[in-house]
């Protein structure tokens, strides 16, 4: 059996940085063979006498690297070297990227723990004309950096990305990133003169950013973002010409979320991805919209066939079976959401997710083109309304006290 070159102490090693690492160290581009025979098996930099290292995938993960025919052993030393010093072990810097908000952001916001910082875009960068717009903004952010820059630069979106889709739950309004997979559409174009026209556009946000690192936070801004008691942030703040404003205990709720254990970390970047999809689908699709939002709270429910949890008589840990997907969906909304909706709304709730991902049923909103005041798509707009209010309220009491498996 070939030597596993994957070592033990490398078990936090992320797969995709490990694939980054061989594509710069190794050679690109990869290759199969006999696919049907050996599908999850890949050669770098090629397959057979050119192989270098064969890997073993399992679902999403590298578990086995192996030595192939053009295995040069000190060239593998000297990754090995690489990988434990720079790559497990490298120093923090500042990432930092645009990302957008439904308010315009007029001030600075700084954590004090973990180095966040929320930035005013710089006076050259292009700005909306109306308030109800995707305002940018600049995100800085911590991260480790490493000495094989496509590795770091990949930890820099990525972090930059779930950071951002953090924000959109903590945050009033709508916080997005720009997609790396931008969408063409047709757009009217207006002219000073009063006249428009159609035009085929490609959605895209460009900003000089300057440096994409810095070794330390930037300036703060001159003003700083007011920050308001979450009680009354998350009751009361809206569009009211005021630009963007936080949370009091937005760098608490950070430094909960970078608390996370692994796998509640998966957890959450999942809900908060189906968070962002409720909101990027509603233009197309209320039925997807609504959808997305149920899978926000599936996304925190346990795997598996046994679980534990608070029994609801005596609150003291207990193990039991668990429940079907709609309990699941309840009790969750039950533990994170006391009070605030009746049994038979949840109920309803999922009854309608189900239909609509089954292929029996479609909102009214997705069907008509009238406006939908009357009781069947007016019962759904409710319905729609309440569930989003829940669910971000779950998600922030779910961050504060994660449920444990």
């Amino acid at each position: 059996m070939a030597d596993n070159l994957l070592r033990n102490e490398w078990k936090d090693l992320d797969s995709g940085e490990l694939m980054l690492l061989l594509y710069e160290r190794i050679g690109r581009p990869g290759q199969y063979d006999d696919i049907s025979s050996n599908p999850n098996k890949f050669y770098l930099p090629l397959a057979r006498s050119s192989c270098r290292v064969s890997l073993t995938f399992r679902e999403k993960s590298i578990v086995s690297i192996e030595p192939g025919e053009a295995f040069n052993a000190a060239e593998w030393m000297k990754l090995s070297k690489e990988i434990e010093e720079s790559i497990l072990a490298g120093p923090l810097k500042v990432g930092r990227d645009y990302s957008f908000s439904s308010f315009r952001v007029l001030g600075s916001w700084q954590g004090n723990h973990l180095g966040v910082q929320i930035l005013p875009p710089p006076d050259h960068a292009p700005r909306a004309n109306v308030e109800m717009a995707d305002h940018p903004f600049i995100l800085e952010f911590p991260i480790k950096v490493t000495d094989c820059w496509p590795v770091t630069n990949h930890r820099r979106m990525r972090d930059h990305r779930k950071l951002t889709l953090l924000l959109n739950v903590l945050l009033a309004g709508h916080t997005s990133f720009q997609s790396n997979r931008p969408a063409h559409f047709w757009a009217s174009v207006p002219y000073d003169d009063g006249h428009h026209e159609s035009k085929w556009l490609q959605k895209f946000f460009f900003a000089k950013l300057e440096k994409i690192m810095l070794d330390e936070l930037s300036p703060s801004a001159d003003e700083p973002l007011e920050e308001v008691e979450p009680e009354a942030y998350y009751a009361k703040v809206g569009h009211d010409g005021k630009g963007l404003r936080v949370p009091a205990d937005l760098d608490q709720s950070i430094c909960c979320y970078m608390a996370l254990s692994g796998e509640n970390r998966v957890k959450f970047d999942r809900a908060t991805f189906w968070m962002e999809m409720a909101s990027r689908q509603w233009d197309t699709s209320v039925s997807v919209s609504f959808a997305a939002l149920v899978s926000v709270i599936e996304s925190l429910t346990e795997r598996g066939d046994r679980h534990q949890f608070n029994c609801p008589s005596c609150h003291k840990p207990t193990e039991h079976e668990v429940p079907g997907a709609t309990e699941k969906f309840r009790a969750i909304l039950e533990r994170y959401t006391p009070g605030d909706t009746l049994k038979s709304q949840r109920n309803k709730m999922y009854t309608l997710r189900s239909r609509i991902l089954h292929g029996g049923e479609l909102m009214q909103l997705d069907q008509d083109f009238y406006s939908g005041w009357d009781p069947p798509g007016w019962n759904e707009r409710e319905l729609n309304n309440e569930l989003w209010s829940l669910t971000c309220i779950a998600l922030r009491n779910w961050l504060k006290n994660p449920s444990t498996s």
